[in-house]
This record gives structure tokens, C-alpha cells and sequence, in this order.
């Protein structure tokens, strides 16, 4: 055997075993079904249902959960909840990236390259866009403290602005009974 065969046979039992570059096998990562977090190779389990449909689970208490018929809405430390109560972002289009396809496509060199820098580009559009997003939320969530925090103020303050607004309330009611002599 001389060099040129020796590397073609590492390549080959390289490719068989999923190691190496030209024949790397890609990792199928799937999402949890009840909290949406990602369930690796080898992890977790998976739930077949009598009619077929399968559903994944990361963890034994996603299906724990899922046993127990627990909604994953109403569960707290899952995607869903947040995604319901507004703590995460629900409509974006970087997430169409997201979905799942299971149509086979052959790529060349250069669509692969454009392709990656697309990937890294829409995750940094995506990764703004969150910051954004939280940035909004926590500013809303600021105000109505601040707003309760004034309301509360002014309950344990009320006998100080009290003869105060009784003096404004007279002047406003004497400039009103003005008005109306004037007026008739």
C-alpha cells in the first residue's frame, strides 16, 4: 500500500465511525415536547404514544410532568410559560430559522460558507433583538414600581398635603363661582 491508499482507507474507516472532516456526521438535536429545551444524542428519553406520535423529553421531570398531565403553560420553569406571560419574545422572524426540516439538500462549498455567515449574522440579530426586548420589559415593569412606590408615598404623606389641597380645592372653587357670576 503506498500513501495515497493509506490515507484513502483512514478517510473511509474515519467516515464510519463519524469522526473527521469530509464524512462528519451531524448531531440531530431535537426539542424537548413539555419545556422546549434541547434534548442532546444519547439523553433523555422518548414517549411513543399507541398512535405514533413521539414526544421527547430532556429530563425525567419533563415526563414526570407529562405523566401527570401537567400543562406546560401553567408550569412555571418552562419556555411556554414564559412565552405566555410575555418574559420571553413569542413573534420574530429569526425564529422561521428555527424550524425543523426534514427535506435532504445537497450543498456545494460556497452555499455552505454564505449559509454559515447567514447563520452567525441571524444570531446576532436575534441575540439584539432579545436584548432589546428585555430592556422594554424591565423599563415597564420600572415604571409601575415607581408609580406604586409614589402611590404608596403619598397614603403615608397624606396628612402633611392635606390642608394644602384643602387651600387649593377653595381657591379653584372661588375662581369657578367667579366664572359663573360673570358668566350670569
Amino acid at each position: 500500500m503506498n500513501g495515497d491508499e493509506v490515507q484513502r482507507s483512514n478517510k473511509i474507516a474515519r467516515a464510519g465511525r463519524g469522526g473527521g472532516s469530509e464524512g462528519e456526521a451531524k448531531m440531530r438535536l431535537e426539542k424537548c415536547w413539555f419545556c422546549s429545551s434541547t434534548c442532546y444524542p444519547g439523553h433523555g428519553m422518548t414517549f411513543v404514544r399507541n398512535d405514533g406520535q413521539c414526544f421527547r423529553f430532556c429530563r425525567s421531570k419533563c415526563h414526570k410532568n407529562f405523566k401527570m398531565k401537567k400543562n406546560p403553560r401553567k408550569t412555571a420553569w418552562t419556555k411556554a410559560f414564559r412565552k405566555m406571560r410575555g418574559k420571553e419574545m413569542v413573534l420574530d422572524s429569526s425564529f422561521e430559522f428555527e424550524k425543523k426540516r426534514n427535506r435532504p439538500q445537497k450543498y456545494d462549498r460556497e452555499k455552505m460558507a454564505v449559509t454559515l455567515r447567514a447563520m452567525k449574522k441571524v444570531a446576532e440579530i436575534k441575540e439584539k433583538r432579545e436584548r432589546m426586548f428585555i430592556k422594554k420589559r424591565i423599563l415597564a415593569t420600572k415604571k409601575t414600581h415607581e408609580k406604586v412606590a409614589n402611590i404608596k408615598e403619598l397614603q403615608q404623606s397624606i396628612h402633611v398635603l392635606g390642608p394644602a389641597a384643602e387651600k387649593i380645592k377653595e381657591k379653584v372653587l372661588s375662581k369657578d363661582t367667579e366664572r359663573m357670576q360673570e358668566d350670569a
